[in-house]
């Protein structure tokens, strides 16, 4: 089965990190640019971090830079995401996407995850 599947979220308190992971079944991630978004209660999706197919160039939104950390491991056909210094208003339903191409990031997705929820409270 095509599929991405999304692991790692978790209650976390203000200040602390995770590790979340976008693993692809049925096909690998070598072609595809990797799209990180999250959407919380009430409000819109929103992009987070992304990195590309080709040379493993990486974008990040302002709410997400110096904080946020992804890479790809092609041979284990994942992605990750290292969330560090976790701020209440990062709570949201994290999950991937991906799209067969050479850009950083997805703009049409071929492949949608269901998501990890990420709750940050004390």
């Amino acid at each position: 089965q095509v599929q991405l599947v999304e692991s790692g979220g978790a209650l976390v308190q203000p200040g602390g990190s995770l590790r979340l992971s976008c693993a692809a079944s049925g096909f690998t991630l070598d072609y595809y640019a990797v799209g990180w978004f999250r959407q919380a209660p009430g409000k819109g999706r929103e992009e987070v971090a992304c990195i590309s197919s080709s040379d493993g160039s990486t974008y990040y939104t302002e709410a997400a830079k110096g904080r946020f950390s992804v890479s790809k491991d092609d041979a284990q056909r994942t992605v990750y995401l290292q969330m560090n210094s976790l701020k209440p208003e990062d709570t949201a339903l994290y999950y991937c996407v991906a799209e067969r191409g050479l850009g950083i990031c997805p703009s049409e997705a071929d492949y949608w995850g269901e998501g990890t929820q990420v709750t940050v409270s004390s």
